[in-house]
């Protein structure tokens, strides 16, 4: 053992202690139709989005964060209205 690390004593669990299972767990659990997992959630989105690095004058990412919540999507819809207009090459 680690000198650093000190063991962390387990205490015993009674199996008989053991939670219920309910309704709501078994919503919660994974579903499968044969050896297929069924997805939940969200689908997969049919344009997703890029992660990228830009650099931007600190003025223009200011104007855009003072307009609140929701402001990197805003500059996302001014690039692509600028675009409907302009070549980029």
């Amino acid at each position: 053992m680690n000198a650093n690390k000190h063991a962390t004593p387990t205490e015993w669990i009674d199996p008989d202690d053991a939670p219920e299972l309910t309704e709501e767990f078994f919503e919660q659990a994974d579903e499968y139709v044969g050896d297929q997992l069924v997805r939940r959630g969200r689908p997969p989105a049919e344009r997703p989005k890029q992660a990228l690095t830009v650099r931007y004058d600190a003025d223009v990412v200011e104007a855009f964060k003072a307009t609140g919540k929701g402001w990197q999507t805003r500059m996302n819809d001014a690039l692509r209205d600028w675009l409907k207009t302009h070549s980029p090459a």
